[in-house]
């Protein structure tokens, strides 16, 4: 430990202590929390982290300590984690890139001294934007108040005593957000291959072995199965009634007893399957009176209309033993009734996840779709599952640029996703599939360049109300499933269908396979960072399938 030097002009204030001592020489232990014993009363300056001039990295941290012990550990820690993805310490402010204020609130002295070195750096931010300033400590406590946030709108990140993740995330932002960008549109595509190519030898039965899929790797943890084939809706712009042939539901037993067979092979999630899952069972009903579009089939509300329904199925799912969740998608607006929300918010295996394409915001565009509802009632839908789901995550689809779509229809759009917040939208330029009725007997007027202007705008607006729904998890512990590890950490999704990525527990047991609770340490627009609390699994790690 040593005194610092006068600094040069555009460094904070001169401080008499510094810490850098080599990761493998003795430190003075006693020395350190006599001074540092001071510091927290105030007597002291506050500390200055890991100074090092001769850093040749090309992009600058510098650390501001003040308070205990724990506090210059947890900012040894933030540093090391700094130097990992290519930070390197300096003692000059003008230099830095990235600032960390770690606070201390243990006394009024310390506490008035942080809030004067957070108004100070106002104009560091301000003279260059791009700069990153995180406060840390226990100003900020395990999760942080929206009056501080509010207080300081200029600080970029706010973080919890002891956690680097939330900083060194929003550093490496642009590389998360394609990752896992990349990870959704995988899934979405897996999701569409199957919706699209799954169909049985006439008079087969169907099912699933996923075995083989360990010979090169883990079996999946979660899996989708499929339980509506076809489509007799027909909106213009969709090929599948035209490839798929009608909607064919399949038999109940046929689904729970494939559904037991992936559960013997490790699996624990499933998503039920169809282009519009919540028709289920429609085209039993006597003399084909379940097919056509929503201009022509009503939807069923329960055993008084009759037959089976979603709903049914999910009870019948929901009683596999061993099947820890279940999903459900794509619905259709007019389709997902009250009674199937209700049966959703009964069953616990059922995750609150609503997937329901609205596709349009403009009534002109979606009657043009031959969608079979207005905005309006749309809207009406939105407030049904609030009510029945106050906590659900809703998802949507929207096409942009569709046939004849003009810049105030477009903006309907727009306002409609703004006023909805989903958490999650699936956008798509309008591309005309040959044989469809949009091909065939619409013009596709919208130049490229405007779909994809139009693509960039909603893209970013979403980003931005995503970004905001994740932030609200923060400091919230939530359910996982574990699906795999990759680089370092485990990753799953929670209830909500949010992917999280867990920093390890102590010893590193294998979690895969396994449902815990983690706390919500970083929160991204596309995913969330935790830290691992307890493994709430209802089965004992040596009970499981083989697959898991």
């Amino acid at each position: 430990m040593t005194h610092t030097p006068a600094l040069p002009a555009g460094t904070l204030p001169p401080t008499p202590i510094s810490l850098d001592f080599a990761p493998d020489a003795p430190t003075p232990l006693d020395s350190r929390f006599s001074i540092l014993d001071r510091v927290a009363e105030g007597s002291l300056e506050p500390i200055i982290t890991a100074t090092a001039e001769g850093s040749t990295a090309a992009r600058k941290y510098h650390i501001w300590t003040i308070g205990c012990q724990m506090n210059v550990a947890d900012s040894n820690h933030v540093a090391a984690e700094l130097e990992k993805i290519g930070y390197g310490p300096t003692n000059r402010l003008d230099d830095a890139d990235v600032v960390v204020l770690n606070t201390c609130v243990v006394r009024q002295a310390a506490e008035e001294k942080a809030i004067g070195k957070i108004g100070s750096l106002k104009p560091w931010k301000q003279a260059r934007p791009n700069r990153t300033i995180a406060l840390m400590g226990c100003m900020v406590g395990v999760k942080p108040s929206p009056k501080l946030q509010a207080g300081y709108p200029y600080v970029d990140v706010f973080m919890p005593p002891s956690e680097a993740t939330p900083l060194v995330n929003h550093l490496r932002q642009a590389e998360i957000d394609a990752e896992m960008a990349a990870i959704e549109r995988d899934q979405l595509e897996r999701r569409f291959r199957l919706q699209d190519d799954a169909q049985p030898a006439p008079g087969a039965t169907w099912g699933q072995s996923i075995k083989h899929l360990a010979l090169s790797g883990p079996a999946p943890v979660a899996a989708h199965v499929p339980i509506v084939y076809g489509c007799s809706h027909a909106c213009t712009f969709c090929i599948i009634p035209f490839r798929r042939g009608v909607e064919r539901s399949r038999p109940v037993a046929e689904i729970v007893g494939e559904i037991r067979g992936l559960v013997e092979q490790g699996v624990r999630e499933v998503t039920l399957l169809g282009q519009i899952v919540d028709r289920y069972g429609y085209d039993w009903r006597e003399g084909g009176a379940g097919l056509g579009n929503s201009a022509t089939v009503a939807a069923h509300h329960g055993s008084a209309d009759g037959g089976f329904d979603l709903a049914d199925l999910l009870h019948e799912v929901h009683a596999i033993d061993g099947l820890w969740r279940i999903r459900f998608l794509t619905s259709h607006p007019n389709y997902m009734t009250r009674r199937i929300l209700e049966t959703v918010r009964d069953l616990p295996k059922v995750m609150p996840q609503i997937e329901v394409p609205i596709q349009a915001g403009d009534d002109v565009v979606l009657e043009q779709m031959k969608r079979g509802y207005t905005r309006g009632e749309y809207l009406a839908l939105i407030e049904q599952i609030r009510d029945v789901l106050p906590d659900a995550a809703i998802h949507t689809d929207v096409i942009v640029g569709f046939c004849g779509e003009n810049e105030t229809q477009f903006e309907q759009t727009l306002q409609l996703l703004e006023q909805v917040r989903f958490d999650k939208v699936h956008l798509a330029r309008y591309s005309p599939r040959p044989g469809t009725v949009s091909e065939r007997r619409l013009l596709d007027d919208v130049p490229e360049a405007e779909k994809m202007r139009r693509h960039k705008l909603l893209e970013a607006q979403q980003e931005g109300i995503s970004h905001a729904i994740n932030l609200a998890r923060l400091g919230e512990t939530v359910e996982v499933l574990v699906e795999d590890e990759a680089k370092g950490k485990w990753r799953g999704r929670t209830r909500h269908n949010k992917l999280i990525h867990i920093d390890p527990p102590a010893g590193n047991p294998p979690l895969r396979g396994r449902l815990v609770e983690a706390q919500v340490t970083w929160a991204g627009p596309w995913s969330l960072q935790g830290r691992y609390i307890r493994d709430v699994s209802p089965e004992p790690m040596a009970l499981q399938g083989a697959g898991a």
